[in-house]
Parts: structure tokens; C-alpha cells; sequence
């Protein structure tokens, strides 16, 4: 439930947001994000002489662009791209399965070296599939956490034992909790049970 509108005396809060497994997850979606744009990084300067055409490899640096982007927003808490982070893992998981072996087929005496070894180069794109698997995996499992769910809670409210919700206490228990003296000296006095009853009146 996304909210709008907060009633005065109320704040809004996240309370998927502050738990440990939730923030574990979106540090490593984060964490991963970066090494997949690292590795894209690596491979595409690393291998600029033997890529196909420059488009590639403006293609390839505009694909890592988007991963460091993607892992600022999910710093952010943004819910939404990871979704789109997980479409795109699939597509170059794929990618890289494909380009893997042409890099190991390069590895010729002959051949003009690109400024890492071919089968260096080889063995990151074969990284980066299992990279890229994790990101599907790490990325669904926030997704299915929530993060975006708003709740209401009163300013100082007071917390349900066991649970990250707050309950609200009521304006006069509120005024008591705050006053708790004076609520006992304005307190009626109680009839003492134990004193027999007036002659006349029964129990």
C-alpha cells in the first residue's frame, strides 16, 4: 500500500526497508550490478582491437553504463528497475554464452594481440554468465520483498511486541502515559470492599 496523504500526527514509514535480510539483498543486487559492469568494462577495452565495428563496443559500454546507473538506484531503494535489470541479465547471459568461444578461436600465433590475451578475455566473458544468473536471482528475490510498501505510524508510537508495527495509543491513554502522576492523584478513590454495607443495604 502506497500512500498519499498522512493524517496529522501520523508518519509515513517502510517497514520492509529497516529489516536485515532487505538490506543484505539490496546491498548484493547492488554489489553484483557493479561487478557486471565491471567485467562489460573490462572485456570491452580489453578486446576494443578485435571487436566487430565500434557500435559493439559503444553498445557494450552503454550496457554497463546502465548497470552502474541500475546500482544507484537500487541504492536508492527503487523498486521498479529490478524488473528491467533481470530482462536485461537474460539477454546477456546469452550474449556472452555466444561471444565466449570466438574469443578462444582468436587465440592464434599470427593474430595482432588485443592489450589483454584472448583467452583472458574469453575466460570474463565466461564469467559473466554466472554473474548475470545471480543478478536474476538476487534481483527477483527483492523484487518479491517489497520495498515499496508505506505504511502509517503515529509520531512516537508505541511498538507491538515482536512485530515491526506500531499501534497508536488513544489521545486520553496518550495524555496518561504522559502525565502518569498527576493521572494518579486525580484518580477517584474506590469504595473499600471490605467495609460492611450501610444498616438497611445488602451487598
Amino acid at each position: 500500500m502506497e500512500i498519499t496523504t498522512v493524517r496529522p500526527g501520523y508518519e509515513v514509514w517502510r517497514p520492509n526497508r529497516e529489516k536485515a535480510e532487505t538490506k543484505t539483498t539490496k546491498a548484493i543486487v547492488s554489489f553484483v550490478l557493479l561487478v557486471s559492469a565491471g567485467l562489460l568494462l573490462v572485456i570491452t577495452v580489453g578486446g576494443w582491437t578485435r571487436l566487430e565495428g565500434a557500435s559493439v563496443a559503444i553498445m557494450t559500454l552503454f550496457w554497463a553504463g546502465l548497470y552502474v546507473l541500475f546500482a544507484l538506484l537500487v541504492a536508492r531503494w527503487n523498486r521498479g528497475i529490478l524488473p528491467v535489470a533481470s530482462a536485461l541479465a537474460i539477454i546477456l547471459a546469452i550474449v556472452a554464452a555466444v561471444a565466449a568461444p570466438g574469443w578462444f578461436a582468436r587465440s592464434k600465433s599470427g593474430l595482432s594481440p588485443p592489450p589483454l590475451p584472448d583467452d583472458l578475455l574469453g575466460l570474463l566473458t565466461i564469467l559473466v554468465i554466472p554473474v548475470q544468473l545471480l543478478l536474476i536471482a538476487v534481483a527477483m528475490i527483492a523484487f518479491n520483498q517489497n520495498w515499496h510498501v508505506e505504511e502509517e505510524r503515529p509520531i512516537g508510537g508505541v511498538p507491538l511486541a515482536g512485530e515491526d508495527e506500531y499501534e497508536a495509543l488513544p489521545p486520553q491513554e496518550e495524555e496518561q502515559a504522559a502525565h502518569p502522576d498527576e493521572d494518579a492523584q486525580t484518580r477517584p478513590l474506590l469504595e473499600d470492599e471490605s467495609l460492611p454495607p450501610p444498616e438497611g443495604q445488602d451487598r
